[in-house]
């Protein structure tokens, strides 16, 4: 399974965001769905059947020793002129905190991890094939101010490709499992 640890955002953050980025959607970019919008905390990529059990137990392990924190989705950035996305705002030591706790967890439990690099809380919004002057749409979403809501879990995700040659497809996300944040 194709595998990375998460903070989900619920789903009025999501429509806040939604009502943001539609002024600035356009065919220029390759845009990511919604249902796929979250905050990667540690991507593991193919996870072998038999490293579940213990990273399952060892992710546990790591949301029970973080204590519940807040956010907000904030501001927008890019990586290069490939990937435009939101950033964070809030609890960001905490959730640095939960994402090197993950990426331990998924060490221990024997997942290669070999893309390690410090933690920049980010959620994805679009795509350029080509590369592309993402700076104006980093811009106009710069302002950007989510309402806070409380991470109180941990989620592992399964990221199911899309089927090759099929124009258009997104990825699809499902959440395996997730364990609450400490009390």
């Amino acid at each position: 399974m194709r595998l990375f640890a998460a903070v989900m955002p619920p789903q009025e953050a999501v429509d806040e965001l939604r009502r943001a980025v539609a002024p600035v959607r356009d065919d220029r970019l390759r845009w990511t769905g919604e249902a796929g919008w979250h905050f990667t905390l540690a991507f593991m990529g193919e996870v072998r059947d038999e490293l579940l059990p213990d990273l399952h137990a060892r992710l546990a392990r790591a949301a029970h020793r973080t204590e519940p924190f807040g956010l907000r989705i904030h501001g927008s950035g890019h990586f290069g002129d490939r990937a435009l996305w939101a950033g964070a705002a809030g609890g960001i030591d905490p959730m640095r905190m939960l994402a090197e706790r993950a990426d331990a967890a998924a060490r221990r439990a024997g997942v290669p991890m070999e893309h390690h690099r410090r933690y920049t809380p980010h959620l994805t919004l679009a795509r350029s094939r080509t590369g592309a002057d993402l700076s104006p749409y980093a811009e106009a979403l710069a302002g950007f101010e989510g309402t806070p809501w409380r991470v109180g879990e941990l989620s592992l995700v399964r990221s199911n490709l899309p089927t090759a040659g099929v124009p258009g497809e997104q990825p699809r996300y499902e959440v395996v499992e997730a364990w609450p944040l400490a009390a």
